[in-house]
């Protein structure tokens, strides 16, 4: 029986800790979802360390936007680096491009070797890469354990032939992981159609702000994302049932 695993893209130390809860077989610890994710702060890190059982990668992404990066900003992404494995996380989530959409495998080989022993997860910056077949075969060189992707659609449903196509190419040379909308509605599916063995999804649900809660001066409410303990436990479900 194949062995499925179930990532949780978590924005915040409350929801690593629901994943962990209801089923989740690793985390990716990142912030600013709403702008795909960022690096989290080393107070999370740690904390994260403190109480996950379960394996957690922190996203190394000093910023939104796209996936070509100064020098000053690379910079920070190396130091970024050396904090996690400092506080010995189980891995870390990378992703650089070169101004032509090619990988920019030279930095990625530095913040790999900065890594030492942590596994290397290469993010959907992958999505953006001007020859996906190419990309991949550079990513494998090096030496990365996974590629996030939704084969280059907003949602990984989309692009199933794709998908099926880099997990062919892929073989068992490194991980391809879907990403993108996964739900428990569709995983089957995609899981079905395209071969993978690892998933990855928010599963987050919204929360509204606290009723009783004073907004002085018209402001909004303070409502926000967490992941979901019931979505996670049902995707779970469904890598089980597989």
């Amino acid at each position: 029986m194949p062995n499925y695993t179930l990532e949780i893209c978590a924005g915040t130390l409350n929801s690593a800790l629901i994943a962990q809860a209801n089923g989740a077989d690793r985390v990716e610890l990142c912030d600013n979802l709403a702008e795909g994710g960022t690096t989290p702060s080393a107070g999370m890190i740690s904390q994260c360390k403190k109480l996950l059982h379960i394996p957690f990668f922190p996203i190394i992404r000093p910023r939104g936007g796209d996936f070509v990066y100064s020098q000053d900003e690379f910079e920070v992404m190396k130091e970024d680096v050396i904090l996690c494995r400092k506080l010995k996380c189980d891995g870390v989530v990378i992703g650089m491009l070169k101004r032509d959409g090619s990988i920019d495998t030279e930095r990625c080989s530095e913040l790999i070797s900065l890594a030492g022993s942590m596994q290397i997860t290469f993010h959907r910056a992958f999505d953006r890469c001007k020859d996906m077949e190419v990309g991949l075969e550079d990513i494998i060189q090096l030496g990365c354990r996974r590629i996030l992707t939704s084969g280059g659609k907003v949602h990984a449903i989309d692009a199933l032939d794709k998908l099926k196509s880099l997990v062919e190419q892929a073989g068992s040379r490194i991980s391809i992981m879907p990403g993108s909308g996964i739900t428990n509605f569709n995983l089957n599916e995609i899981l079905r159609e395209t071969g993978a063995h690892e998933f990855h999804t928010t599963a987050k649900t919204h929360l509204a702000a606290i009723p009783d809660s004073i907004y002085p001066n018209g402001m909004d409410p303070c409502a926000y994302y967490e992941t979901d303990p019931e979505n996670v436990r049902l995707l779970k479900e469904v890598l089980q049932g597989a």
